[in-house]
């Protein structure tokens, strides 16, 4: 295997892992064995444990002395700091992205939210909405143009993921959050930066008070 193959390999695992976590079917606290995990995906050990090690680095797992590496949990205290800094940093995206947007990317943001907006009319499913919401947020931090940012806002999404609420099966969450998304891309189109960041950071604001909402 070559080196090229070898990378393509481990990031395969990192994502197909990643979507284990987020799904719920690597809960919080499960042991992220890599003989065990490397059966389950078929795969051998070497990628799975570069794998690992990279959700430790991004702060989903946690490695502890005597028991190894663990998928890793938030509590609401942590998760409120992991939105503090997204607030921000999403405000800066979308500020960013508003002087680099083509039409074409303010053609796909509009697509994105009237998916979102259509969807609203079919029962909520959890993965599927968050992963359009993802979606649309990445496309907005790539269009900004800012490595260091996008890196850093790849790592706090997969945090926030740890923390386990009912936020997308709610109808209402689903159409405030399409309706906040409506705004942020009106803002960009318009080449309204300052609007589109606040838009932006109020979206991610709303957001947390609505996951941990009881």
């Amino acid at each position: 295997m070559t080196t090229t193959e070898r990378a393509l390999l481990t990031e395969s695992v990192h994502e197909t892992l990643r979507e284990l976590i987020f799904s719920g079917e690597l809960a919080p606290g499960t042991p992220l064995s890599v003989p065990a995990l490397a059966s389950k995906l078929n795969v051998s050990r070497t990628p799975v444990r570069e794998a690992v090690q990279q959700l430790i680095y991004e702060g989903i797992a946690v490695h502890t002395r005597n028991a190894g590496a663990k998928v890793d949990s938030l509590d609401a205290e942590s998760l409120r700091a992991v939105f503090e800094v997204r607030e921000v940093l999403d405000g800066l995206a979308a500020f960013n992205a508003t002087a680099n947007a083509t039409h074409e990317t303010v053609s796909q943001l509009n697509k994105m939210v009237q998916v979102q907006r259509e969807l609203l009319e079919s029962p909520p499913d959890q993965r599927r909405d968050s992963t359009l919401d993802l979606e649309f947020h990445t496309l907005i931090r790539e269009t900004a143009c800012n490595h260091p940012l996008s890196e850093a806002l790849h790592r706090l999404d997969g945090q926030s993921h740890l923390y386990r609420s009912d936020m997308w099966s709610l109808e209402l969450n689903r159409r405030i959050a399409v309706t906040e998304h409506a705004r942020i891309v009106a803002a960009i189109e318009s080449g309204d930066a300052l609007g589109a960041r606040t838009a932006a950071s109020a979206h991610v604001a709303g957001l947390l008070v609505r996951t941990t909402r009881t």
